[in-house]
């Protein structure tokens, strides 16, 4: 009964160091400028290095939600109505054909509106002044 409180921080201090590693915030500042300067080189390297990491994990993630929002697409596409004889069974895409004429379709339309809307409203044939 009259053991002394453990000390928390030599709890802490014993569950660490089994791994010979110092606590984290232990360590005493130096007062040398070049260790300091290479310490922040050290970490701002690691920091770019983390940030391409980061940023490849998202360009990884954003390819592959694109690749499932693809099939999805494509299931529902083939999911429509049904060709004659059961073709979309054997077929596991839509015809490409048909997707290439669709793109042309809304292409060429595109380029026929244009030239309409380009026009100034100026070059309307101007109107005969009744006498």
């Amino acid at each position: 009964m009259s053991d002394p409180l453990p000390d928390p921080f030599e709890f802490m201090k014993k569950l660490w160091n089994p791994m010979g590693l110092p606590m984290p915030g232990m360590v005493a500042p130096t007062l040398d400028l070049d260790a300091v300067e290479k310490k922040i080189t050290d970490l701002k390297s690691v920091e770019s290095w983390l940030n391409l990491n980061l940023n490849m994990l998202r360009l990884s993630i954003q390819g592959l939600e694109m690749q499932k929002n693809t099939l999805a697409a494509m299931t529902a596409m083939q999911s429509g109505p049904a060709d004659a004889g059961g073709q979309s069974a054997k077929i596991p895409f839509p015809d490409p054909s048909a997707w290439w004429t669709m793109m042309q379709a809304a292409a060429a339309s595109a380029a026929a509106a244009k030239p309409a809307e380009a026009k100034p409203a100026d070059e309307t044939p101007a109107k005969a002044k009744p006498k």
